[in-house]
């Protein structure tokens, strides 16, 4: 054997006969296997060759391999192996047995039953677990909560198969089905292994367990037992039950104890009712001391007695106690786990000759005795209520006890029954009966389990899913058995009507039980969620039916203890004689049942109330059998209640939630809410819970106030006060404060600021707390909004925030209730009262535009014959909408508002006001301004092709990644431009000619007003106005959105007088069926997006089979893992590549050009993936075969809805939510974005009609509804960043004063919805005097406010300065604020952290501190892989303050791997990385102008350096020539410090370059690509022309000639192409003091130096000139630096320029040529040429 079962076989020789057989398919196959053999023959081992195969395969070297190795690593986190034992007690000793084997390698086995629970990161951690049915159907059940665990399984043995024909055999044959369908639909291998004792029909089983019958199917007779078996069959006389019968059992056990005993053989004595066990051991005593016999039983003498003596006085089992000594034991299920182990450890090592037990003890524990006794074979069945036989499995166990193979050479199994039976079991035993299935009892709740899950959603379904149970086998097998006559099995072999008529039984039983949504037309079956809770929670649906009838409102306590009494689980709780006087006396107890119940002890229901009130009141009954019953109604009524509170809740009771919830913690931690301080939750004194009990109205809230003595005083124990007082630091209550914003007439936003109002303590809170938190009517406790809000210890002190909408319905309540309460702690909880006093439900207003019944306009209206010929092509009609806004646009001035939805031609209709523009204003500029690059993108392309070539005019480009020159703008007919763009170049209007020039401003999506973006738009329209207003030049704007909800005030703002057209949804030219899906609310985004999946798939079945579809969901990550679950789905169809429409040479072609793994997988079944983290090549490709066709289904993201204009026949948004790194949550898509996605469905050349389906919580249902058929109410968010735009105002001067201020806020829309809307800003004026001047006087104030704060922000920052009588002026550091586009923030961080002498590390930390960052995306998990990154950094992140999961430690450790020049680890940082690069220059720039502005000279080159080296992505540490292709960093060497400006001056011609490659020793692939890099590199000559007093003149000449266009410098690594550009620096090297710095480029060609033109042209030398502004000195000695703002260290210095010195006053008293003093003049002078 090889190495990995040598390791784990420690101190084996050699397997037995049985296990040597399995071997070669157990240990070297992976066949599905069933293993019969007799009990004790070693299946465990067999079982262990299983997992060993399975083990083997995540071993690192591979052990099939290298047979002799014995060291190995496993990869732990690939796969699970799941033992399933059929009880908790086989499964401890399962987990202890296989735990200590496979220790060596590291392997983790835990046990997950009902005893052990294992949380989230224990389970991630196991790689074994050994569990019991049940608890493996609950996890499985959830398809969604354990993914991570049920996905990864590999292995799943199932022990003791047998167990098939016991009641308990549906859970296994549900299990076993569900994962034989999980293989099918995942295409992923689950080896299933069965072990079994001896049965007759093991065929049947092995087909139910999919084994192949020639290679996986085992069957050992009992010739393979380790110990030969005597079996002894013993009649009484007497009927069964009788007290004969029951007395000569008795008679012939004990003689049968006494044989053995005298033997000297150890004897367990089995019986069947666990009271019975203590029973017989006191008989067998009695008898023994009648026959004076003890000293057979006596233990005394043993040497380990004394020590056993010991742990058995610890023990609470009275019976225990008085048994041990005489020698005698027993052991049942109902006992303490502690007990059992304790009984099965005395008995091992021989301290106890004799046990008493039930059959549990032979399924459970492997405990050999030499001889094994039944007495009796009368069991009680709860189900049946009556006594029937033992089973013959039992026996058959119990028998399999018998003989232990160290000790003795035959085993010795006797069974005494009565005389009519002796028969029956000797045939029985000798041969044995087939076991059939009991299916059929459970199958109406396993149906409701698999609709719940997703897995059975219609009849036929259903009817497929039986086929794989053991039912179905035995059905067809022996069909008689099942009520199937033989006519009926020959029409129909493969049973497909029968089993059709169990699942409809089945469904209507649970459409009864409100269950599921049963359609009898299409047969689909639709799970609700009472059914989804039953399934969860394991209810049955009995019970399920009494809660549907019983359950109100306003019920109380005692109502609920009596539901929750009568449910089904109870059923076999039966009251028995010999209780009842101590249940009545427990029942009339308060101190025990606190609350009444009503009828007599002898129902199960009123026993099972009384139990339960005893249970929680801690109360401990004298009977034994009742103690068991106590403990079994207290596990079961703690899931009932949870999931009666999940069925409240689903109801929307308040009140009724609360009880329930209170109960159901009343329940887990056995304290009564109502009557008891929490404090019981604590380990204190009794005297002092007493205290606090006895003082009523003693809550948390009034105890927090006291001091520690008062505290001690109250409870009568001084030391206790500080003790109490620190608890009640640590009792974990939220405090909640709600903030409230109408957003309509109907809707209420609602944000929730959640704060922990308690000390964390690890001991009492773990690592999470867990709260349910909803909102109530204060009337009617009808619940609007609830949600499951998780605390964790990492984010205790981060800002919690819960947004959410609720209905406002009228009546309004004065108030509603915020209540927080505790999932696990009783009186952890707190209600706030949210206030309508004040609350201003605004008008819904909605003016809509109907659609007039027009004839359509002919293209020819247009009256152009150029325009006509362009239209032409693709229509001869304008369609309605267009045909009605034709006149007001195409021939009138007026500005205009058009709404109207996604897809009905809006484009055609901006081109028509542009055709107005270029006929009524020849020469004037139309700018397009659209919120998001891809759609400025796709406007570009678009328009460019189609308009600008045919009709020649100029269109040009204006985003951050495309910048062109002051010249191409000034000479463009159309700028496509974002918002931030154009605030930035309309920000100096007044310098800028071509701003002045503009007679169109087209607003595309204008209805982004309220998204983040928003604010910058509304200054662009109220600057147009305000410049048209100055230059009364009149702009015309165009706004266009999709239909808003009040439509007057957005048209108001723009100046709309009649173009205001805002159309309905509806009038879509192609209509759409939209469908909203509410999913119910699964803990974690991750398995609520799984859930959706399935789903999914069927509205494409059912929606579009064939026609194109596009799936959105919220992250990258999804649409991979969506894919994925389309694929597996597809896998189970008739044809899995159902959605593939092209060839397979074609597919083979279009495969090799794709570079993503994942899309290559998808696209290969016809599934394309689209997001912003795939290469360019890989979108386009996705696009393409989509828009042909050739690919069916696209999964994307939401940006695709944006820029890309692919319409789909079928779009579903699945899930609304993403996650927002900033709040590290998942937030809510913006309504645009769901509107803007379903703008894709339907298109408008092919169907008819397009369908939508939007997946999302149930939650948000209703909200969607309201919203997609009313529009969306347009709200302002720029009071939120009021500070930079006032900023901008202020430093382009149209700002002075404080009053300049507020006019200019009354040009914005913000002051149009102040009015309309005052609670949503919040603005509080009470209804009554809402639109009186008081409110006006209100309004006023609160934007004095506002603008006073937004000013003291800027000056705090150093931005603005403001004077006491209201005038504000800029500061320099505000103009660079302006000039560069950044937050004040950002300058505030600057200017407070500089100081002379930084090193580079500090200049790369402050500017990753920038706020531009904070938007940068972190996902997921992110914290990790930046960990990670970190370590292979030059600077890692730990230093930088902040943690891991913040985006200024990612945009750090991005911009080092950019100059590290390391590969990023996942595709997604490539993107961010950009981002990041984008904004590094801009950040560095004005850097470099605080810097200057601060006059730190040191600082200012450092952060030069660090300009350079991110635009060659190079250390400054490292070699300079490292830019170079083919060099290496690691040059050694004499060019080792050569610098660039060396090597451009000293290698002139490609000769001498070839030379210095040949030094360089650069390879010869490379030297082209060396030698073109290398002639690229400036070579510059700097001279000082002019030396005035305040003036310096420095003129730059290039010595060798440009070889780039537009002089664009070598840096290959940077995503923007970078011109050349040189910082001129006049300053003092020795004082580190900066006088002046400017910024010069090579100019745009239209400089004209020394009376020539100097061009920047291929081939030329260009020169350029700085003249520098210098204070006038006493002729003073500078230094003047120029050097390069790209290529790293390039730099000249001319050292001490001697200034000339100040003319002398002459006698006049005049100076002469006294100049102004200007300071130094920063980088904002607008003539230098390049601007940043």
């Amino acid at each position: 054997m090889d190495g990995l079962c040598r390791g784990t076989f420690r101190g084996y020789t050699a397997l037995n006969r049985m296990q040597s057989l399995v071997y070669p398919v157990a240990y070297k196959t992976s066949e599905n296997m069933l293993i019969c053999a007799p009990t004790g023959a070693g299946k465990t081992d067999a079982a262990m060759l299983t997992i060993l195969h399975t083990v083997g395969q995540y071993l690192t070297p591979s052990p099939f391999e290298h047979t002799k190795a014995t060291d190995f690593a496993v990869q732990a986190e690939e796969f699970k192996i799941v033992y399933v034992a059929p009880m908790k007690a086989l499964a401890a000793e399962i987990t202890g047995k296989l735990g200590k084997r496979l220790a060596w390698l590291g392997i983790k086995v835990r046990e997950y039953t009902g005893d052990m629970h294992l949380t989230k990161s224990e389970i991630v951690q196991t790689q074994i677990i050994v569990t019991t049915p049940e608890k493996w159907d609950v996890v499985t059940r959830k398809g969604t909560g354990d993914t991570e665990l049920v996905q990864k399984v590999r292995l799943l043995i199932i022990d003791e198969v047998h167990m098939l024909h016991d009641e308990r055999g549906a859970v296994l044959e549900s299990l076993v089905a569900r994962t034989q369908r999980q293989v099918e639909s995942t295409q992923s291998l689950i080896r299933v292994v069965g072990l079994s004792a001896t049965l007759p029909n093991y065929v049947d089983v092995a087909d139910f367990l999919g084994v192949n019958k020639y290679a996986g199917l085992f069957y050992f007779d009992s010739s393979f037992r380790p110990v030969p078996l005597e079996q002894h069959f013993i009649g009484v006389k007497g009927k069964a039950g009788t007290k004969q019968s029951r007395d000569n059992l008795d008679q012939v056990a004990f003689d049968k104890v006494r044989e053995m005993l005298e033997l000297d053989h150890q004897v367990m004595v089995f019986v069947h009712s666990r009271r019975d066990t203590q029973a017989t051991a006191k008989m067998l005593y009695e008898k023994a001391v009648d026959q004076a016999c003890v000293d057979l039983f006596d233990p005394t003498y043993h040497e380990k007695y004394e020590a056993a003596m010991k742990d058995v006085k610890q023990t609470k089992g009275r019976e225990l106690r008085e048994l041990v000594p005489k020698g005698i034991g027993i052991h049942h299920a109902g006992m303490a786990r502690s007990d059992r182990n304790l009984m099965e450890r005395l008995f091992g090592e021989g301290v106890l000759k004799v046990l008493c037990c039930t059959a549990t003890l032979a399924w459970g524990v492997n405990l050999p005795a030499a001889a094994v006794v039944i007495k009796g074979t009368q069991v009680y069945s709860a189900q049946d209520g009556k006594f029937v036989d033992l089973g013959i499995l039992d026996v058959l166990q119990i028998f399999g006890r018998a003989g232990r193979p160290q000790f003795e050479d035959v085993g010795i199994g006797m069974i005494c029954t009565t005389q009519d039976k002796l028969s029956h079991y000797l045939t029985a035993v000798t041969d044995q009966l087939p076991i059939e299935s009991r299916f059929s009892a459970k199958l109406v709740d396993n149906l409701n389990a698999e609709i719940a899950l997703g897995t059975v959603t219609s009849i036929p379904e259903a009817v497929k899913w039986i086929s794989y149970s053991y039912l179905y086998v035995r059905m067809k097998r022996n069909p008689m058995a099942y009520g199937i006559d033989w006519a009926e099995y020959n029409d129909d072999p493969s049973l497909v009507q029968r089993r059709r008529k169990l699942a409809i039984e089945a469904a209507r039983t649970l459409q009864q039980s409100q269950m599921i949504i049963f359609n009898e037309a299409t047969e689909e079956l639709r799970s609700k969620d009472i059914g989804r809770i039953a399934s969860q929670y394991y209810i049955q649906y009995t019970s399920i039916q009494i809660f549907n009838t019983m359950m109100t409102p306003e019920a109380t306590e005692t109502d609920i203890l009596k539901m929750i009494a009568m449910s089904g689980e109870f059923d076999n709780i039966q009251s028995r004689n010999n209780e009842a006087n101590e249940l009545t006396a427990m029942g009339n107890n308060k101190n025990f049942v606190p609350y009444e119940v009503k009828a007599g002890v002898d129902t199960p229901q009123a026993k099972t109330n009384i139990l339960l009130q005893s249970y929680i009141s801690r109360g401990q009954p004298d009977d034994f059998a009742l103690t068991n019953d106590l403990n079994y109604v207290a596990q079961q009524a703690g899931r009932i209640c949870r999931a009666l509170f999940m069925i409240a809740l689903n109801r929307r009771w308040g009140y009724q939630c609360w009880v329930l919830l209170t109960l159901a913690k009343s329940i887990e931690k056995r304290i009564w809410a109502e009557f008891q301080h929490p404090f019981h939750q604590f380990d204190l004194p009794k005297p002092v819970l007493n205290n606090l009990d006895a003082k009523d109205s003693l809550n948390i809230e009034s105890m927090r106030e006291m001091e520690p003595a008062e505290i001690g005083n109250l409870v009568n124990n001084f030391r206790m006060g500080g003790k109490i007082a620190k608890l009640l630091d640590n009792f974990p209550t939220l405090s909640i404060e709600a903030e409230i914003a109408p957003l309509n007439r109907d809707v209420l936003r609602i944000k929730l600021h959640v704060t922990p109002d308690f000390r964390w303590n690890d001991f009492l809170h773990g690592t999470s707390e867990s709260y349910y938190i909803w909102v109530e009517n204060s009337e009617t406790f009808e619940i609007y909004h609830h949600e499951f809000f998780l605390l964790s210890r990492r984010k205790l002190h981060d800002d919690h925030e819960l947004n959410f909408t609720i209905p406002l319905s009228d009546p309004l309540p004065k108030q509603i209730y915020v209540r927080a309460v505790s999932d696990r702690w009783i009186g952890a909880e707190t209600v706030t009262a949210v206030s309508f006093q004040h609350l201003i439900r605004p008008d819904t207003e909605s003016v809509y535009t109907d659609l007039l019944n027009l004839q359509p306009l002919p293209i020819l209206a247009l009256k152009n014959a150029a325009l006509e010929e362009i239209y032409a092509q693709r229509f001869q009609f304008f369609n309605p909408m267009q045909t009605q806004v034709f006149h007001t646009l195409y021939h009138r001035p007026v500005n205009v508002l058009l709404g109207s939805p996604t897809g009905s031609g809006k484009t055609v209709a901006a081109e028509l006001a542009m055709w107005w523009a270029f006929r009524e204003r020849p020469g004037s500029k139309v700018v397009y301004i659209a919120p998001m690059k891809a759609l400025v993108r796709e406007r570009v392309k678009d328009w460019g092709a189609r308009l600008a070539r045919p009709l020649g005019l100029k269109l040009v480009e204006l985003t951050g990644d495309n910048t062109p020159d002051t010249r191409t703008i000034e000479n463009a007919d159309i700028i496509v431009t974002t918002p931030e763009k154009w605030d930035g170049i309309s920000r100096s209007w007044q310098t800028r000619g071509y701003v002045r020039k503009v007679s169109l401003v087209i607003i595309d999506e204008i209805h982004l007003l309220a998204g983040d973006r928003g604010p910058i738009l509304e200054i662009i329209v109220s600057r147009m106005n305000y410049i048209a207003e100055s230059t009364k030049n009149a702009v015309r704007l165009l706004g266009m959105s999709t239909a808003c909800a009040n439509a007057n005030d957005l048209g108001n703002w723009l100046g709309v007088k009649e173009g205001l057209f805002n159309f309905r949804h509806s009038v879509r030219p192609v209509p759409l069926e939209l469908y909203i899906d509410g999913f119910p609310e699964v803990r974690g985004f991750c398995p609520l997006m799984q859930s959706m999946n399935r789903p999914t798939f069927l509205a494409i079945l059912n929606h579009s089979p064939d026609k194109p579809v596009i799936v959105f969901v919220p992250s990258r990550r999804q649409t991979r893992l969506t894919a994925k679950d389309l694929i597996n789905l597809c896998g189970m169809e008739d044809n899995p590549r159902r959605f593939l429409h092209m060839d397979e040479d074609d597919l083979q072609l279009n495969l090799a050009r794709v570079k993503d793994d994942a899309l290559k997988e998808a696209i290969s079944f016809g599934i394309g993936l689209h997001h912003a983290g795939l290469v360019e090549s890989d979108r386009q490709l996705a696009e393409e075969l989509f828009l042909n066709n050739k690919i069916q289904i696209l999964v994307a993201t939401s940006t695709l809805a944006w820029g890309v204009n692919l319409p789909a026949h079928l779009v579903v948004v699945k899930g609304t939510q993403f996650y927002d790194a900033k709040i590290e949550a998942y937030k809510d898509m913006d309504l645009t974005d769901v509107l803007q996605m379903l703008g894709r469905a339907g298109r408008p050349q092919f169907d008819n009609s397009g369908v939508a389906r939007i997946f999302t919580q149930d939650a948000k249902k209703d909200f969607y509804k309201h919203f997609l058929h009313t529009g969306f109410p347009v709200e302002s968010s720029l009071h939120t960043v009021l500070d930079n735009h006032l900023c901008a105002e202020i430093c382009a001067e149209t700002v002075i004063t404080k009053q300049d201020a507020l006019d200019y806020l009354t040009w914005t829309f913000f002051f149009r919805r102040l009015h309309k809307n005052p609670s949503y800003y919040g603005l509080e004026i009470s209804a009554e005097e809402r639109n009186s001047t008081s409110a006006q006087q209100a309004a006023n104030g609160f934007m004095i406010e506002m603008v006073d704060a937004s000013l003291k922000a800027l000056a705090d920052s150093k931005c603005v300065e403001v004077y006491p009588n209201g005038d504000v002026d800029p500061t320099p550091l505000g103009k660079i604020m302006s000039y560069y586009y950044l937050s004040h923030k950002t300058i505030r961080y600057l200017a407070r952290k500089a100081k002379a002498g930084a090193s580079f590390i500090d200049a790369l930390t402050w500017m990753s501190h920038a706020t531009e960052y904070d938007e940068l995306p972190v996902r997921h998990n992110e914290d990790l892989i930046n960990a990670e990154l970190s370590k292979a950094l030059p600077f890692p992140a730990t230093g930088f303050g902040l943690p891991m999961w913040d985006p200024h430690v990612k945009s750090f450790l991005l911009l080092q791997a950019h100059m590290s020049r390391i590969p990023l680890p996942i595709t997604d940082y490539v993107g961010d990385q950009t981002s990041v690069l984008d904004q590094a220059v801009r950040i560095i720039q004005a850097s470099i102008d605080v810097m200057a502005e601060l006059g730190h000279l040191s600082s200012l080159l450092e952060f030069i350096h660090l300009l350079q080296s991110i635009k060659s992505a190079r250390w400054p540490t490292e070699s300079p020539l490292s830019i170079l292709p083919g060099v290496d960093t690691t040059l050694e060497g004499k060019n080792k410090d050569t610098t660039l400006q060396q090597m451009s001056s000293s290698y002139r011609n490609p000769h001498q370059l070839e030379k210095l490659a040949r030094d360089l020793a650069i390879p010869r692939y490379s030297q082209d690509k060396f030698i073109k890099a290398a002639s690229a590199v400036p070579n510059v000559d700097v001279k000082i022309d002019t030396l005035k007093i305040d003036e310096l003149g420095v003129v730059l000449r290039r010595t060798n000639p440009i070889t780039e266009r537009e002089g664009r410098m070598y840096a290959p690594k940077f995503p923007k192409p970078q011109t050349e550009g040189w910082f001129v620096i006049v300053g003092d090297l020795a004082g580190d003091e900066v006088v002046a710095v400017k910024r010069v480029g090579w100019g745009s060609g239209n400089r004209v130096v020394d009376g020539k033109k100097m061009g920047v042209d291929i081939g030329s030398k260009p020169v350029t000139r700085a003249r520098m502004k210098v204070p006038e000195g006493e002729g003073r000695k500078l230094d003047v630096l120029v050097v390069s703002d790209g290529y790293v260290g390039m730099e000249w210095r001319v050292v001490n320029v001697e200034m000339p010195k100040a003319p002398v006053v002459d006698g006049n008293g005049k100076k002469e040529g006294a100049g102004s003093v200007s300071g130094g003049n920063g980088a904002n002078g607008e003539g230098s040429g390049v601007q940043g």
